[in-house]
């Protein structure tokens, strides 16, 4: 979960707070993932215990986390309405809510980060007021995007998400050649997002950075307007299509979802590697014993967490072998207990990895940044499915030529 999104999420619950809208109520989360988790956190920080996490996924009932156990939505019936609360931090909140109200559930539902500004299905005027203004908005970033941008097509990476990006750009330039497209321009959401497709960016193409919300605000004008000059590289295409549905009847790998699914290219077309000229070396690799260092990445937004006391097995079974170990940490992230923090850019990561010899890390996008360099890699993956299908993380992100392990731990 991202910085922003989290400060967010603390926010809309102190506001909860001081309202006295959860104080005394048995409360229920819906939908289990990383943000669901952190959200768990801080209301049982504040002496506010969970009941249970609600989930569509079956494959989840008899699991929990910190003893909270993940049960279908029907459970909540159980509960007088008026004293229960449910709050979501998990993106389909007006599908959840929905569902909730189709099964009888008459308590308070309580959206506390607000990823997708699309979600929102009110036919009020106010509402339609509130998409009118946010479409006029996008209008304006377009044509900020098309007068620095002549002539190019769009291509908008709607998420950041460096993993989605990194395999977006890898089949890019077959979609483009397709289609008789000279330039174009790449926009993503974020700095690091930006620095990956940098990596990949065709000769006389661009790459331009946007916030999420002037990102949802631009694919909301597009879609509006039904512009044929730009295309949405993600699997769900906010409400175009709905890809993803397809894993509930058979397990496509998300690289073969990018390949086949968002592209249209055949099953066996080769991914383009990043070019190598824009690979950089990372300043400080005198500071990281050539091929006697590990670089941890224990650190994702979107994937649930593997526990301190998983890496600091792994920490110390490192340094009796006589490794040094090292954490990639961005911004605020902490150094694992024992280990030296480093922040090489996105273009860099590949020649410190290479040079240390060794890179284990938590399966996130960085890993999809890595999956070339030549050292010895190691990807774990927390024991959870993704979504709500039937799948496990390692199923559709498995990473050919690394070790890949799956963690199961009592959560």
């Amino acid at each position: 979960m991202d910085r922003k999104h989290y400060e967010e999420m603390v926010s809309n619950l102190n506001r909860l707070a001081d309202a006295g809208e959860i104080q005394g109520k048995i409360i229920y989360l819906f939908g289990h993932c990383n943000a669901t988790e952190e959200l768990a956190n801080l209301l049982l920080e504040r002496g506010l215990p969970v009941r249970a996490i609600l989930d569509n996924n079956s494959a989840k009932y008899g699991s929990a986390y910190l003893e909270i156990p993940v049960v279908p939505p029907e459970r909540i019936l159980e509960e007088s309405a008026e004293d229960t609360a449910v709050c979501v931090a998990a993106r389909a909140y007006a599908a959840m809510k929905g569902q909730l109200e189709k099964l009888g559930y008459l308590g308070n539902v309580w959206k506390l980060v607000d990823y997708n500004s699309f979600a929102e299905y009110s036919l009020s005027e106010d509402t339609f007021r509130q998409k009118y203004a946010r479409m006029k908005r996008g209008l304006a970033v377009k044509e900020m995007l098309e007068e620095k941008y002549p002539g190019c097509y769009k291509v908008l990476c709607p998420f950041s998400a460096l993993g989605d990006v990194f395999l977006a750009m890898s089949y890019l330039p077959y979609f483009l050649e397709q289609r008789n497209v000279k330039t174009c321009v790449v926009g993503v959401v974020g700095t690091a997002c930006a620095q990956t497709a940098a990596l990949f960016c065709p000769e006389g193409s661009y790459v331009e950075s946007f916030s999420q919300k002037d990102m949802d605000e631009l694919l909301q004008a597009c879609l509006y307007t039904g512009q044929d000059d730009f295309f949405i590289a993600h699997q769900d295409r906010p409400y175009v299509i709905d890809l993803h549905r397809a894993l509930y009847i058979k397990c496509i790998p998300l690289e073969q979802i990018y390949r086949v699914g968002i592209f249209g290219l055949p099953a066996d077309t080769v991914p383009v590697k990043p070019k190598a000229e824009r690979l950089r070396i990372f300043p400080d690799l005198q500071k990281i014993s050539r091929g006697r260092a590990v670089i941890f990445s224990p650190y994702a937004k979107s994937v649930t967490m593997l526990s301190e006391t998983f890496w600091t097995g792994i920490v110390q079974d490192f340094k009796r072998k006589g490794y040094q170990c090292l954490t990639n940490v961005i911004g605020e992230e902490k150094p694992l207990a024992g280990t030296m923090g480093i922040s090489p850019a996105i273009a860099e990561l590949q020649s410190a990895a290479e040079w240390a010899g060794t890179f284990v890390g938590l399966r996130s996008g960085l890993c999809d940044v890595l999956r070339y360099a030549k050292c010895r890699k190691t990807a774990f993956y927390p024991d959870y499915h993704y979504c709500d299908t039937k799948w496990k993380a390692i199923d559709m992100y498995a990473l050919e030529g690394w070790e890949n392990f799956v963690v199961k731990e009592e959560r």
